[in-house]
């Protein structure tokens, strides 16, 4: 892999999502060397994935190069690659571009999509965790308005402005709002040989309200705010088997839809070479302690949404957002110094700093540890956060000319 030999301890970070990416920031220019690893060579900054694949935002303008995020820290590396297998008793890996040894690995794989077993539902829908899928959907959505406008029957064209959204939670929420609007405000313009009347939004969720995670005054705002959009919401709806073409339930309801979102939970992903009693198999997360160790392992750690620490507060692990991911990533850096030098490590604490989600123009739902609110308000507060979490400056930037110009052009 090309990477030099040290006189510093070795730290392997693999992946660089919000855990990783703030680990490495907090190990910057220390007596470390520290290299990371990440199938992609870009951060992905996954809250406003939903508009990309809606064309609300351009691609470049959630991405950051993972090499700008490193070039002024010394002894830091980054490879672009897969990791394959973790062998404990060499302290190496193995990845698609050769081996590495390590002092100290750090795991931050995050997680995939969790299709729950249903093989005929991966093969045909389109799931949203990345931003090629952001854009497999988002040219999908423009390739169906250019099919039904040349659709022969009407069976056909409504089929093609069928949209059925699999999964309740904050994604499948801010989606199906995203292309509501795409139905209100472009549509009527943009294809005016079409009836937006003919386009459907359908959202389906298993458990009986949308935001399942969030409390009941959010989850019942959003529902209201969707409704107000036109988005037709189905609670206690589990979806059986899609085709490609006919979506079944656990009900009566059937859909006939070209497009199927499938936003309905994810997974975690491992890599293989650990112990099989330190992954908890049904998450598919690993166990660890309030250190981030995983369990049977003291140079072996996990981070974020790959990591599932039980605590009195979050007895299954603390939730798969990018919170936890960030405090642990902050945390485990200092640690990591602790336990080079021999000192005791801190345990970590989360800091819940409260949950949202937006559902459309002028409407989101905020939930603080005392305040719950929906509105104007919390939607301005939604875009404040995600605006300054974004990594660089240039982001930020084209963000927020972006939103102003969607606003103001309603475009």
């Amino acid at each position: 892999m090309n990477i030099p030999q040290s006189e510093f301890p070795r730290i392997v970070i693999i992946g660089g999502g919000f855990a990783g990416v703030n680990l490495v920031k907090s190990l910057a220019n220390k007596d470390l060397q520290v290299v990371l690893i990440d199938k992609h060579n870009y951060h992905t900054f996954q809250p406003l994935l939903y508009q990309v694949s809606s064309s609300g935002l351009e691609p470049d303008s959630i991405a950051y190069p993972l090499r700008k995020i490193i070039k002024k820290h010394r002894n830091t590396f980054f490879r672009f690659a897969e990791v394959e297998d973790i062998d404990a008793t060499k302290n190496e890996i193995s990845t698609s571009i050769g081996t590495l040894n390590y002092d100290y690995l750090v795991i931050a794989t995050g997680t995939k999509t969790n299709y729950f077993g249903n093989k005929t539902i991966q093969a045909n829908s389109m799931p949203m965790k990345s931003i090629p899928q952001a854009l497999n959907i988002r040219s999908l959505i423009l390739q169906n308005f250019e099919k039904a406008a040349i659709a022969n029957s009407k069976e056909d064209r409504q089929a093609y402005l069928n949209f059925v959204i699999v999964g309740g939670g904050p994604t499948g929420v801010e989606l199906a709002g995203a292309i509501a609007e795409l139905k209100n405000n472009i549509l009527p313009r943009d294809y005016r040989d079409l009836d937006s009347s003919d386009m459907q939004i359908h959202l389906l969720e298993g458990a009986g309200r949308v935001l399942p995670p969030m409390s009941e005054h959010a989850s019942k705002k959003a529902e209201k705010f969707l409704k107000d959009l036109g988005v037709q919401v189905h609670t206690n709806a589990i979806v059986k088997d899609y085709d490609g073409k006919l979506v079944t339930t656990n009900s009566d309801l059937k859909l006939n839809t070209e497009t199927l979102i499938w936003a309905a939970g994810v997974t975690g992903a491992p890599i293989q070479g650990l112990k099989a009693e330190a992954l908890i198999e049904k998450a598919n997360r690993y166990k660890v302690n309030r250190f981030n160790q995983i369990e049977g392992y003291d140079n072996i750690f996990a981070l974020g949404d790959i990591a599932s620490m039980s605590t009195d507060n979050y007895p299954k692990g603390h939730p798969q957002v990018a919170q936890p991911a960030i405090q642990q990533g902050k945390l485990l850096g200092k640690n990591l110094m602790r336990f080079i030098n021999k000192q005791t490590p801190k345990p970590f604490v989360y800091k819940d700093k409260g949950s949202m989600a937006t559902i459309g123009r002028n409407k989101a739902v905020v939930d603080l540890k005392h305040y719950k609110f929906g509105g104007f308000f919390a939607w301005f507060v939604w875009m404040f956060v995600h605006l300054m979490s974004l990594v660089g400056f240039r982001n930020r930037v084209i963000v927020f000319f972006n939103w102003t110009y969607n606003y103001i052009n309603f475009d």
